[in-house]
């Protein structure tokens, strides 16, 4: 089924004006984070509309074009990083679409919301695991919110100079790191996401970095962090999270390249046996009756990969 095909069986279901609704901007350390609403007319189905993370930034401007010039209706809104680090990420994405959705001028008869969460809106609300990827009109919303938030992030790197705002966009890379350790947090840095950097900023130590950045990474991904760094005298747990009922026991690996190996190879049978033993203490302690697997977080350079069920 084409993204087109899912929102016309939405229409045919009794609901003539569906509105898109997607955020931009949940796993960066600095700036907005932004959403937006968006209402497709009828017979709109430019070529390469598609989620705004498998497309080029050519294609998002090209697009955002051609949307917001065809679109019967669509708005953008944020939330500030003071706002994320008063009420967390999660529920300062849900202010952004509630604000997009109140600017529109049109009513609509369903939003389909990317993700699994309620943003409280009044009205019929219909979240949709991935579903930037199903519809039409998520997609469409996906694309305004990614570049108004990358153009944002553009003028703050004018503004911020060092950071390379232009480049990742706010998101925790090495590079934004280093700069973090160099320049300190600005103005625009969310406080509560830099919480593991000393006072004096220096450089983070690589392993906390890169737990910090798997954490968002799947926390971005629909999961549920438990509890991290849990430690026993026969092992340590890096990240222990939950998803759709299911615990995930998650081991964070990172190399700079991969010229020797690919960092999961780290977790060697030895390693396993200690994780699968410190998982132990972790259930009798927490009282957890769920099923657990083990995952693997692979971090190579800036490139982040989830390998589920992977010992």
């Amino acid at each position: 089924m084409t993204l087109y095909e899912f929102d016309k069986e939405i229409i045919s279901g009794g609901y003539p004006v569906v509105c898109g609704l997607d955020e931009a901007g949940r796993g960066p350390l600095a700036g907005r984070v932004y959403a937006a609403a968006c209402v497709l007319p009828s017979g709109f189905e430019p070529e390469f509309l598609n989620d705004s993370k498998k497309l080029t930034a050519k294609k998002r401007n090209i697009l955002y074009d051609e949307i917001t010039a065809n679109a019967l209706d669509w708005a953008v809104a944020f939330s500030d990083e003071k706002e994320i680090d008063a009420m967390n990420i999660l529920q300062a994405s849900m202010l952004a679409m509630r604000r997009a959705a109140a600017q529109l001028n049109t009513t609509p008869d369903i939003y389909l919301v990317d993700g699994n969460r309620h943003p409280k809106i009044a009205g019929i609300c219909r979240p949709i695991v991935k579903g930037d990827g199903k519809s039409a009109a998520i997609a469409a919303a996906s694309i305004l919110a990614k570049v108004s938030r990358d153009r944002y992030m553009t003028v703050m790197a004018e503004k911020y100079p060092g950071y390379g705002f232009e480049q990742h966009f706010g998101y925790p890379v090495k590079a934004h790191y280093e700069a973090i350790a160099e320049l300190g947090p600005c103005e625009i840095h969310r406080k509560t996401f830099l919480k593991n950097l000393a006072q004096k900023h220096p450089a983070p130590n690589r392993g906390t970095q890169g737990e910090d950045a798997a954490a968002i990474f799947l926390e971005n991904s629909g999961f549920r962090i438990l509890t991290r760094n849990f430690k026993v005298t026969e092992g340590e747990l890096d990240i222990v999270a939950e998803k759709n009922a299911l615990v995930h026991i998650v081991e964070v690996k990172q190399r700079a390249n991969d010229k020797v190996e690919r960092p999961a190879a780290w977790v060697n049978t030895a390693k396993q046996n200690r994780l699968r033993t410190a998982a132990m203490y972790w259930l009798s302690q927490s009282g957890c009756k769920m099923p657990f697997c083990f995952d693997i977080v692979e971090i190579l350079g800036d490139e982040i990969t989830l390998i589920e069920n992977a010992f």
